[in-house]
């Protein structure tokens, strides 16, 4: 009798776990459908000090930067989180057309 208690609370205790580390997903603003996702941390990063830099030249090779190395992955879309750090967090998409997608999405887009 012993043996299956411990059995129930071990199942117990991994489904929770299991269950805790699901509840993000991903957040759309401004209107938009998509979240970027990016390869990484550091091509978020680039990408973003080029559009920092302005005028017309870096924010059109910053735009057309973000196009060719992003993907668009639907709103409201769940992830887990793998890590995080203040700019966001490397995600694994779980469900969708791109189920199975490694990535980092800036912190505003996760909850």
């Amino acid at each position: 009798m012993r043996n299956s208690t411990l059995v129930i609370c071990a199942f117990t205790i991994a489904a929770s776990l299991a269950l805790a580390g699901c509840g993000h997903k991903l957040v759309a603003h401004n209107g938009e459908s998509t979240v970027a996702v990016y390869p990484d941390e550091n091509t978020f990063t680039k990408l973003s000090d080029l559009k920092k830099q302005g005028g017309v030249v870096g924010g059109m090779i910053g735009g057309l930067g973000e196009g060719l190395a992003t993907k668009q992955v639907d709103n409201n879309t769940p992830v887990r989180i793998i890590n995080s750090d203040d700019k966001g967090s490397q995600i694994e998409v779980l469900d969708g057309a791109f189920k199975g997608l490694h990535g980092f999405v800036p912190s505003d887009n996760v909850h």
